[in-house]
């Protein structure tokens, strides 16, 4: 997995902006939160700006920070970060039964670091859909660079609306993505319509447990830092997710939140009292020397004038996934497989 460096970091900071225009975006992307007033039917009606700024502002984040890879994973004793992070992925496809030559689509694919490693596991063709630019163009890039362009493509569209034909793909699957989408009945009827009969759609989605109580005014406060720092519109309950697969036409084969099973905490490394060698920038005191390297960017000119702002928020998103985490209110390890049933016959 590559890791961005600083300078590509200051760089990166507004993905297909101008410089000048990421102060913009940053106020722009703030005012749609409960923290600035914003409202959540307002992140829904304008979810594909929302998630458009969020991902041109943060991408290069998180590539410093993760490497090609953008999720968080189940986590065994000893094992590394990066490690889980693949085994994650190599789950997946094995659930899914993927078999060489087969068509698979990514839902929501960032820049396709699953993308790249599930295909090569499993011989398959992946078309990642993706609807920012920027993340669309460095993947391209990094398909390139591991060999992978023949085998590797990615599209920008919206995951509301797919280009593509109905029965497409032999499976389907997307990791801590749809989440995104401001209607999920709507979602997954389009991942429906797309995929062949009898085959299967494979998520892990960011949800709200059953122990979060939506009257307890920290809960709030944890869910709307998790929304705010991560370009969600509103976090479902999973009993949510289900009901919306069944609407949507799906036949839910199994489900469960990995998060129960794993032996390492899935928010460790965002923990403050967590410190780690191996994935340095990730802990707080990482975070905080990012902080400061960032601030020096900025005001030198390297950086663009908003991307501390881009940082702080996403700061209050590690602590908010962290509280959510240690108080079981909330999981990005919600797993599903489900199914488009067969044509009945007459």
């Amino acid at each position: 997995m590559s890791k961005a460096g600083a300078l590509d970091l200051a760089s990166g900071v507004g993905g297909k902006m101008e410089k000048e225009e990421v102060l913009t975006a940053v106020d722009k992307y703030e005012k749609y939160h409960i923290w600035y007033g914003g409202k959540e039917e307002d992140r829904k009606s304008n979810y594909a700006d929302m998630v458009n700024k969020y991902y041109d502002l943060v991408t290069s984040f998180f590539e410093y920070g993760w490497g090609e890879s953008f999720h968080f994973a189940p986590r065994w004793k000893g094992e590394t970060l990066q490690n889980s992070l693949k085994r994650h992925e190599h789950f997946l496809a094995l659930e899914l039964g993927l078999k060489p030559g087969q068509k698979v689509l990514d839902i929501g694919c960032g820049i396709g670091g699953p993308l790249r490693e599930i295909s090569r596991f499993s011989y398959t063709s992946i078309t990642g859909l993706n609807n920012n630019e920027y993340q669309i163009s460095r993947g391209k890039v990094l398909n390139q660079i591991a060999g992978l362009e023949r085998t590797c493509d990615m599209v920008k569209a919206d995951f509301m609306n797919m280009p593509f034909p109905d029965n497409s793909f032999d499976a389907a699957y997307a990791i801590e993505a749809t989440c995104h989408a401001p209607d999920a009945v709507a979602c997954y009827k389009e991942i429906w319509r797309v995929l062949k009969p009898g085959q299967f759609f494979a998520a892990y989605e960011w949800c709200m447990t059953d122990a979060f109580d939506p009257n307890n005014e920290e809960h709030q406060r944890i869910k709307a830092e998790i929304e705010l720092g991560n370009g969600l519109p509103d976090i479902k309950l999973t009993k949510q997710c289900i009901e919306a697969l069944e609407k949507a036409g799906f036949e839910v084969v199994w489900e469960r939140d990995l998060a129960l099973d794993s032996p390492v905490p899935w928010y460790l490394p965002m923990d403050a009292s967590c410190f780690s060698l191996s994935n340095f920038r990730l802990t707080a005191i990482g975070r905080f020397f990012t902080r400061n390297m960032v601030m020096a960017l900025e005001k030198i000119g390297i950086a663009p004038k908003g991307s501390r702002r881009v940082h702080d928020f996403l700061e209050k998103a590690a602590k908010g996934l962290a509280a959510g985490g240690k108080k079981e209110i909330f999981t990005p390890l919600y797993f599903f497989m489900a199914r488009k049933p067969l044509p009945k016959t007459e």
